[in-house]
Protein backbone atom coordinates (compact mmCIF):
# COMPACT_ATOMS: atom_id res chain seq x y z
CA UNK A 1 0.00 0.00 0.00
CA UNK A 2 1.38 3.29 -0.76
CA UNK A 3 1.67 6.87 1.05
CA UNK A 4 -1.28 8.15 -0.79
CA UNK A 5 -3.49 4.98 -0.18
CA UNK A 6 -2.35 4.61 3.34
CA UNK A 7 -3.57 8.99 3.93
CA UNK A 8 -6.59 7.76 2.40
CA UNK A 9 -7.56 5.50 5.06
CA UNK A 10 -6.15 7.26 8.10
CA UNK A 11 -8.70 10.58 6.11
CA UNK A 12 -11.93 7.93 6.23
CA UNK A 13 -11.07 7.02 9.37
CA UNK A 14 -11.22 10.47 10.41
CA UNK A 15 -14.24 11.35 8.55
CA UNK A 16 -16.00 8.37 10.51
CA UNK A 17 -14.59 8.39 14.17
CA UNK A 18 -14.18 12.24 14.70
CA UNK A 19 -16.14 13.78 12.12
CA UNK A 20 -19.07 11.60 12.68
CA UNK A 21 -20.11 11.31 9.03
CA UNK A 22 -22.98 8.77 8.18
CA UNK A 23 -22.13 5.60 6.42
CA UNK A 24 -23.86 7.06 3.15
CA UNK A 25 -21.25 9.93 2.88
CA UNK A 26 -18.61 7.34 3.85
CA UNK A 27 -19.15 5.35 1.23
CA UNK A 28 -19.52 8.22 -1.12
CA UNK A 29 -16.06 9.69 -0.29
CA UNK A 30 -14.55 5.89 -0.22
CA UNK A 31 -15.29 5.29 -3.92
CA UNK A 32 -14.36 9.25 -5.33
CA UNK A 33 -11.13 9.13 -3.22
CA UNK A 34 -10.47 5.33 -4.77
CA UNK A 35 -11.47 6.34 -7.91
CA UNK A 36 -8.75 9.50 -7.94
CA UNK A 37 -6.06 7.44 -6.73
CA UNK A 38 -6.52 4.92 -9.19
CA UNK A 39 -6.67 7.40 -11.77
CA UNK A 40 -3.67 9.11 -11.15
CA UNK A 41 -0.83 6.84 -10.06
CA UNK A 42 0.31 9.13 -7.73
CA UNK A 43 2.45 6.96 -5.18
CA UNK A 44 3.55 10.07 -2.95
CA UNK A 45 0.90 13.04 -2.31
CA UNK A 46 3.57 15.68 -3.03
CA UNK A 47 3.86 14.51 -6.49
CA UNK A 48 0.02 15.48 -6.71
CA UNK A 49 0.25 18.94 -8.41
CA UNK A 50 -1.95 20.96 -9.77
CA UNK A 51 -2.10 20.11 -13.32
CA UNK A 52 -2.51 16.99 -11.77
CA UNK A 53 -5.77 17.92 -10.40
CA UNK A 54 -6.52 20.11 -13.42
CA UNK A 55 -6.49 17.05 -15.58
CA UNK A 56 -8.36 14.52 -13.56
CA UNK A 57 -11.17 17.38 -13.19
CA UNK A 58 -11.43 17.52 -17.14
CA UNK A 59 -11.74 13.38 -17.28
CA UNK A 60 -14.52 13.99 -14.40
CA UNK A 61 -16.48 16.22 -16.78
CA UNK A 62 -16.20 14.02 -19.78
CA UNK A 63 -17.42 11.13 -17.95
CA UNK A 64 -19.92 12.37 -15.87
CA UNK A 65 -23.11 14.80 -15.53
CA UNK A 66 -22.51 17.67 -13.76
CA UNK A 67 -23.93 17.15 -10.15
CA UNK A 68 -21.25 13.53 -9.99
CA UNK A 69 -18.62 16.00 -11.25
CA UNK A 70 -19.60 18.47 -8.49
CA UNK A 71 -19.68 15.62 -5.58
CA UNK A 72 -16.56 14.23 -6.83
CA UNK A 73 -14.76 17.33 -6.55
CA UNK A 74 -16.09 18.45 -3.45
CA UNK A 75 -15.12 14.64 -1.41
CA UNK A 76 -11.17 15.61 -3.22
CA UNK A 77 -11.25 19.06 -1.77
CA UNK A 78 -12.21 18.14 2.02
CA UNK A 79 -9.72 15.35 1.63
CA UNK A 80 -6.42 18.47 0.53
CA UNK A 81 -8.32 20.52 3.41
CA UNK A 82 -7.71 17.35 5.73
CA UNK A 83 -3.76 17.25 4.38
CA UNK A 84 -3.75 21.24 5.16
CA UNK A 85 -4.69 20.25 8.41
CA UNK A 86 -2.54 17.80 9.62
CA UNK A 87 0.82 19.89 7.81
CA UNK A 88 0.67 16.68 5.24
CA UNK A 89 0.78 19.09 2.53
CA UNK A 90 3.40 22.78 2.45
CA UNK A 91 0.84 24.00 -0.29
CA UNK A 92 -2.47 23.04 -1.22
CA UNK A 93 -2.59 22.45 -4.76
CA UNK A 94 -6.35 23.30 -5.12
CA UNK A 95 -5.79 26.83 -3.58
CA UNK A 96 -4.62 27.61 -7.20
CA UNK A 97 -7.76 26.04 -8.93
CA UNK A 98 -11.46 27.85 -9.84
CA UNK A 99 -14.00 25.32 -10.20
CA UNK A 100 -17.12 26.59 -11.41
CA UNK A 101 -19.62 24.99 -13.84
CA UNK A 102 -23.30 25.32 -13.93
CA UNK A 103 -25.95 22.52 -13.18
CA UNK A 104 -28.65 22.34 -15.66
CA UNK A 105 -31.39 23.02 -13.14
CA UNK A 106 -33.48 19.87 -13.06
CA UNK A 107 -36.85 20.15 -11.47
CA UNK A 108 -38.16 17.30 -9.22
CA UNK A 109 -40.56 15.19 -10.33
CA UNK A 110 -43.92 14.74 -8.42
CA UNK A 111 -46.77 12.75 -8.77
CA UNK A 112 -49.89 14.46 -9.85
CA UNK A 113 -52.40 14.56 -6.84
CA UNK A 114 -55.04 11.99 -8.69
CA UNK A 115 -52.74 9.63 -9.21
CA UNK A 116 -51.58 9.46 -5.86
CA UNK A 117 -55.45 8.84 -4.52
CA UNK A 118 -55.57 6.12 -7.50
CA UNK A 119 -52.31 4.62 -6.17
CA UNK A 120 -53.65 5.07 -2.47
CA UNK A 121 -57.08 3.45 -3.31
CA UNK A 122 -55.68 0.51 -5.23
CA UNK A 123 -53.56 -0.56 -2.12
CA UNK A 124 -57.16 -0.17 0.61
CA UNK A 125 -58.95 -2.15 -1.71
CA UNK A 126 -55.54 -5.05 -1.93
CA UNK A 127 -56.20 -4.61 1.91
CA UNK A 128 -59.81 -5.12 1.77
CA UNK A 129 -59.83 -8.02 -1.06
CA UNK A 130 -56.81 -10.03 1.14
CA UNK A 131 -57.65 -13.69 0.66
CA UNK A 132 -55.75 -14.16 3.86
CA UNK A 133 -54.86 -12.74 7.47
CA UNK A 134 -51.13 -12.88 6.59
CA UNK A 135 -51.61 -11.11 3.23
CA UNK A 136 -53.82 -8.76 4.61
CA UNK A 137 -51.00 -7.52 7.24
CA UNK A 138 -48.69 -7.07 5.25
CA UNK A 139 -50.81 -4.78 2.96
CA UNK A 140 -51.78 -2.88 5.91
CA UNK A 141 -47.80 -2.48 6.62
CA UNK A 142 -47.70 -0.85 3.05
CA UNK A 143 -50.40 1.41 3.45
CA UNK A 144 -48.96 2.49 6.13
CA UNK A 145 -45.40 2.93 5.05
CA UNK A 146 -47.04 4.71 1.74
CA UNK A 147 -49.16 7.52 4.02
CA UNK A 148 -46.87 7.92 6.24
CA UNK A 149 -44.11 8.58 3.00
CA UNK A 150 -47.15 11.06 1.59
CA UNK A 151 -48.12 12.58 4.68
CA UNK A 152 -44.66 13.86 6.09
CA UNK A 153 -42.44 13.85 3.25
CA UNK A 154 -39.70 12.47 5.03
CA UNK A 155 -37.04 10.16 2.77
CA UNK A 156 -36.71 6.70 2.40
CA UNK A 157 -33.95 6.78 4.41
CA UNK A 158 -35.69 8.62 7.34
CA UNK A 159 -38.41 6.46 7.15
CA UNK A 160 -36.91 2.85 7.23
CA UNK A 161 -34.78 4.29 9.99
CA UNK A 162 -37.90 4.90 12.64
CA UNK A 163 -37.83 2.93 15.72
CA UNK A 164 -40.60 2.87 17.58
CA UNK A 165 -39.74 5.42 19.80
CA UNK A 166 -39.71 7.80 17.26
CA UNK A 167 -43.57 7.39 16.45
CA UNK A 168 -45.86 8.89 19.29
CA UNK A 169 -49.28 8.14 18.10
CA UNK A 170 -51.03 9.72 21.07
CA UNK A 171 -49.47 13.41 20.28
CA UNK A 172 -49.27 12.12 16.61
CA UNK A 173 -45.95 12.95 15.69
CA UNK A 174 -42.50 11.56 14.23
CA UNK A 175 -39.34 12.00 15.21
CA UNK A 176 -36.93 11.98 12.53
CA UNK A 177 -33.42 11.86 12.17
CA UNK A 178 -32.38 13.31 8.94
CA UNK A 179 -28.93 14.10 7.50
CA UNK A 180 -25.96 15.37 9.21
CA UNK A 181 -28.09 13.93 12.50
CA UNK A 182 -30.47 16.74 12.21
CA UNK A 183 -33.30 15.91 14.48
CA UNK A 184 -36.78 16.74 13.23
CA UNK A 185 -40.29 16.75 14.29
CA UNK A 186 -43.32 16.38 11.89
CA UNK A 187 -46.93 16.66 12.79
CA UNK A 188 -49.23 13.55 11.38
CA UNK A 189 -52.06 16.00 10.51
CA UNK A 190 -54.45 13.06 8.89
CA UNK A 191 -57.08 10.92 10.81
CA UNK A 192 -57.23 8.42 8.48
CA UNK A 193 -53.18 8.26 8.73
CA UNK A 194 -53.05 7.71 12.48
CA UNK A 195 -55.86 5.31 12.12
CA UNK A 196 -53.88 3.27 9.80
CA UNK A 197 -50.49 3.57 11.61
CA UNK A 198 -52.29 2.92 14.87
CA UNK A 199 -53.45 -0.42 13.01
CA UNK A 200 -50.00 -1.13 11.54
CA UNK A 201 -48.33 -1.00 15.25
CA UNK A 202 -51.19 -3.49 16.84
CA UNK A 203 -51.01 -5.82 14.53
CA UNK A 204 -47.34 -6.03 14.65
CA UNK A 205 -46.62 -4.70 18.24
CA UNK A 206 -44.72 -7.95 18.98
CA UNK A 207 -42.54 -8.19 15.78
CA UNK A 208 -41.56 -4.39 16.27
CA UNK A 209 -40.65 -4.80 19.63
CA UNK A 210 -38.26 -7.90 18.60
CA UNK A 211 -37.07 -6.37 15.58
CA UNK A 212 -36.49 -3.24 16.93
CA UNK A 213 -37.66 -0.64 14.13
CA UNK A 214 -41.43 0.11 13.35
CA UNK A 215 -41.39 -0.70 10.16
CA UNK A 216 -40.17 -4.34 9.50
CA UNK A 217 -40.13 -7.34 6.48
CA UNK A 218 -40.95 -10.74 6.52
CA UNK A 219 -38.27 -12.25 7.82
CA UNK A 220 -38.98 -9.26 10.77
CA UNK A 221 -36.00 -7.39 10.05
CA UNK A 222 -35.79 -3.79 9.20
CA UNK A 223 -37.79 -2.90 6.16
CA UNK A 224 -35.01 -2.13 3.11
CA UNK A 225 -35.25 0.90 0.92
CA UNK A 226 -35.54 -1.04 -1.43
CA UNK A 227 -38.17 -3.31 -0.57
CA UNK A 228 -40.31 0.20 -0.77
CA UNK A 229 -39.35 0.33 -4.16
CA UNK A 230 -40.01 -2.77 -5.39
CA UNK A 231 -43.88 -1.90 -3.16
CA UNK A 232 -44.30 1.13 -4.96
CA UNK A 233 -43.51 -0.51 -8.32
CA UNK A 234 -46.20 -3.43 -7.29
CA UNK A 235 -49.58 -1.39 -6.55
CA UNK A 236 -48.87 1.22 -9.40
CA UNK A 237 -48.77 -2.56 -11.86
CA UNK A 238 -51.72 -3.23 -9.87
CA UNK A 239 -53.77 -0.02 -10.39
CA UNK A 240 -51.92 0.54 -14.00
CA UNK A 241 -50.78 3.42 -13.40
CA UNK A 242 -47.91 3.78 -16.08
CA UNK A 243 -45.91 6.82 -14.24
CA UNK A 244 -42.42 5.54 -12.72
CA UNK A 245 -43.13 6.66 -9.26
CA UNK A 246 -40.06 6.60 -7.04
CA UNK A 247 -40.22 7.06 -2.59
CA UNK A 248 -38.97 10.49 -3.40
CA UNK A 249 -41.29 11.56 -5.54
CA UNK A 250 -43.91 11.40 -2.48
CA UNK A 251 -41.64 13.95 -0.79
CA UNK A 252 -41.67 16.20 -4.04
CA UNK A 253 -44.93 16.21 -4.37
CA UNK A 254 -46.08 16.26 -0.70
CA UNK A 255 -43.72 20.01 -0.63
CA UNK A 256 -45.02 21.19 -3.96
CA UNK A 257 -48.61 20.66 -2.64
CA UNK A 258 -48.04 22.80 0.47
CA UNK A 259 -46.47 25.50 -1.53
CA UNK A 260 -49.88 25.00 -4.12
CA UNK A 261 -51.28 25.83 -0.86
CA UNK A 262 -49.80 29.07 0.37
CA UNK A 263 -48.28 27.43 2.73
CA UNK A 264 -44.66 29.66 3.89
CA UNK A 265 -41.95 28.18 2.05
CA UNK A 266 -39.72 28.63 5.51
CA UNK A 267 -42.31 25.69 7.45
CA UNK A 268 -41.45 23.54 3.68
CA UNK A 269 -37.75 23.96 4.88
CA UNK A 270 -38.18 22.88 8.06
CA UNK A 271 -41.04 20.11 7.50
CA UNK A 272 -38.37 18.56 4.89
CA UNK A 273 -35.15 18.83 7.23
CA UNK A 274 -33.41 21.18 4.55
CA UNK A 275 -30.27 22.99 5.83
CA UNK A 276 -30.87 25.54 3.47
CA UNK A 277 -33.61 27.58 1.94
CA UNK A 278 -32.14 28.13 -1.44
CA UNK A 279 -32.55 23.83 -1.18
CA UNK A 280 -36.07 24.10 -1.04
CA UNK A 281 -36.80 27.23 -3.06
CA UNK A 282 -36.58 24.72 -6.60
CA UNK A 283 -40.13 23.35 -5.48
CA UNK A 284 -41.25 27.33 -6.35
CA UNK A 285 -40.23 26.32 -10.23
CA UNK A 286 -42.76 23.46 -10.06
CA UNK A 287 -45.95 25.26 -8.44
CA UNK A 288 -47.45 25.32 -11.89
CA UNK A 289 -51.01 25.08 -10.72
CA UNK A 290 -50.69 27.79 -8.19
CA UNK A 291 -49.18 29.70 -10.96
CA UNK A 292 -52.22 29.47 -13.30
CA UNK A 293 -54.73 30.53 -10.77
CA UNK A 294 -52.67 33.55 -9.72
CA UNK A 295 -52.56 34.61 -13.50
CA UNK A 296 -55.84 33.78 -14.53
CA UNK A 297 -57.21 35.67 -11.26
CA UNK A 298 -54.92 38.33 -10.10
CA UNK A 299 -53.31 39.69 -13.31
CA UNK A 300 -54.81 42.95 -13.76
CA UNK A 301 -55.53 41.56 -17.53
CA UNK A 302 -59.13 40.28 -16.34
CA UNK A 303 -60.71 43.40 -15.90
CA UNK A 304 -59.65 44.62 -19.49
CA UNK A 305 -63.17 45.27 -21.04
CA UNK A 306 -62.45 45.47 -24.84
Amino acid sequence: MNELQTTLNDYLNFCKIQKRLDSKTLKAYRIDLNQFSEHVFADSISSISTAVLETYISSLHMAYKPKTVKRKIASLKAFFHYLEYRDLVVLNPFNKIQVKFREPATLPKTIPLYTVELFLSAMYTQCKDAKTPCQKMYVLRDIAVIELLFSTGMRISELCSLKPSDIDLYDRTVLIFGKGSKERKIQIGNDDVVDVLKKYAQEFHSKIKDCGYFFINRLNQRLSEQSVRNMIQKYASFASIDLHITPHMFRHTFATSLLEADVDIRYIQEMLGHSSINVTEIYTHVAMAKQKDILTTKHPRKDFRL
